[in-house]
């Protein structure tokens, strides 16, 4: 499970550093999203990966085979922060191609 949680958390980091490179505004947006869902699965990998382990605390249950609730909740306090973030990138978006009539980062038109 930890593989195949490092691997996504690989494919997510390359892809928004890919669409961070991307000439045009939405995006980098995207990029950006993917970057911040790539932290906080990490950070929530951090937490522990359990398996086959009950979610409630019992008489029987050894509370060191529990994961962590810390970066639960981290992650998702992120997860707002992160869209909150994303809507106020989209109105400077809007906004930028309003203002400048195209959605190149650097305000020119489409390069030939």
């Amino acid at each position: 499970m930890e593989i195949i949680l490092s691997i996504a958390i690989g494919v997510m980091t390359t892809c928004g550093v890919w669409l961070l490179l991307r000439p045009r505004t939405y995006q980098v947006i995207v990029g950006l999203s993917m970057l911040s869902y790539a932290v906080n699965l990490f950070i929530f990998g951090v937490g522990g990966v359990k398996t086959n382990v009950p979610p409630l605390l019992g008489d029987d249950v050894v509370t060191s085979s529990l994961a962590d609730p810390v970066p639960q909740a981290l992650v998702l306090t992120a997860i707002v922060i992160g869209f909150a973030t994303t809507a106020l990138f989209l109105v400077v978006l809007l906004a930028s191609r309003g203002l400048t009539g195209t959605d190149h980062v650097d305000g020119r038109g489409d390069r030939k």
